[in-house]
């Protein structure tokens, strides 16, 4: 999304695009910054606590998944993985290293 894809602008904010990455270090000089999940946690902050608001998990379309190719589909490997990374284990671990900021798939 750019700043063109804004339909309307109401309160006349200046809209200032900058690179993701980059936005965590900006704090100091953007006023409302809407900062990637993944660009807040490699810069220490915790979205959990320091975000305004956050996007909900329900429904979320940008959740990560497993994709694989067809040939693989039937790969013990890949079974396995699958296996563990909907586990209760690491949900558990998530849920413990990330404090709210990530969402495990599996609740349990």
């Amino acid at each position: 999304m750019t700043a063109r894809d804004v339909a309307e602008n109401p309160k006349n904010l200046r809209l200032v695009e900058v690179a993701a990455a980059q936005l965590p270090r900006s704090l100091d000089d953007i006023s409302l910054p809407v900062i990637n999940g993944n660009h807040a946690l490699e810069t220490g902050l915790v979205p959990a606590r320091d975000a305004l608001g956050l996007e909900r998990a329900e429904g979320n379309p940008y959740a990560n998944v497993l994709v694989i190719t067809q040939a693989l589909s039937r790969d013990g490997r890949i079974l396995r993985l699958a296996d563990l990374l909907t586990s209760a284990e690491v949900a558990r671990f998530i849920r413990d290293r990330y404090r709210g900021s990530v969402i495990p798939v599996r609740t349990t």
